[in-house]
């Protein structure tokens, strides 16, 4: 899409009713700053995310772009599996630790909102996790998202996870989940985070994503409105609006 119809679909998201849209990649190239730098001065009604990597260069950059947001979120990442940070960043767990809360404690400088996500979480050592999401909640995150990176995890398996998180940190930050659907689970997943102390879902409408998708927002958003009894968790999507903005989206 270019800078103009991400702004045409923001305006509809806003319209939806969703909490945060995460509008872009701010240092993947000129085009991305730019929609995400016009999406958070021009669109209102929802808080306005960008994302960045561990790295300094990163989260300045997010920041320029989403400075005069209303309501602004920065959103960090750094790997956490050993399979990650032996071969793709080449460093070791205390490397990491380090890192993630060191750029955690720079974009708290920036903007009272920040997100942190341990990527690839659900193949990561859990006490090492734990100890990581603990760190970042103490440097400033707000939210902390546990990504199932390559859509890896089980329901029964993401949810114990999960148990294990709202546990250690309490109400300290809300626990937010990014499921893949590399096993057609995404919604599963994300449905049984919700029932073991997830707030935040982030999902895609139609369940676009990379690979096989991200969890599907129409699905997720029924399912807990359909069995609000079972699920004892509301959101604010407007259902009505959900027909018009996943043909938007279709083109």
């Amino acid at each position: 899409m270019n800078v103009d119809e991400k702004l045409q679909v923001a305006r509809q998201l806003v319209k939806l009713g969703v909490d945060v849209i995460e509008a872009g990649f701010p240092i993947a190239s000129p085009g991305d700053f730019d929609a995400v730098r016009r999406i958070a001065t021009e669109v209102k009604g929802a808080t306005i995310a960008a994302l960045a990597r561990a790295k300094e260069e990163d989260i300045k950059r997010a920041w320029e772009a989403i400075k005069d947001a209303p309501q602004g979120r920065i959103h960090t990442f750094h790997s956490t599996s050993d399979i990650h940070l032996k071969y793709q960043y080449r460093i070791d767990r205390d490397e990491a630790l380090k890192r993630s809360v060191a750029m955690v404690r720079l974009a708290r400088s920036l903007v009272e909102d920040v997100e942190f996500s341990p990527m690839d979480a659900t193949r990561t050592d859990t006490q090492y996790l734990l100890d990581v999401v603990e760190a970042v909640i103490a440097a400033g995150a707000s939210t902390v998202n546990i990504p199932d990176t390559v859509g890896y995890t089980t329901p029964s398996e993401f949810g114990e996870l999960i148990r294990a998180i709202k546990k250690r940190i309490g109400d300290r930050a809300v626990i937010s989940v990014h499921c893949h659907d590399d096993l057609g689970l995404s919604v599963a997943n994300s449905l049984s985070a919700v029932l073991n102390g997830a707030g935040q879902v982030e999902c895609t409408i139609n369940g676009i994503g990379e690979r096989a998708g991200n969890c599907s927002m129409e699905e997720i958003v029924m399912a807990l409105r359909t069995r609000r009894d079972f699920f004892d968790a509301e959101t604010d999507i407007n259902t009505k609006e959900i027909i018009r903005t996943s043909r938007l989206i279709l083109g």
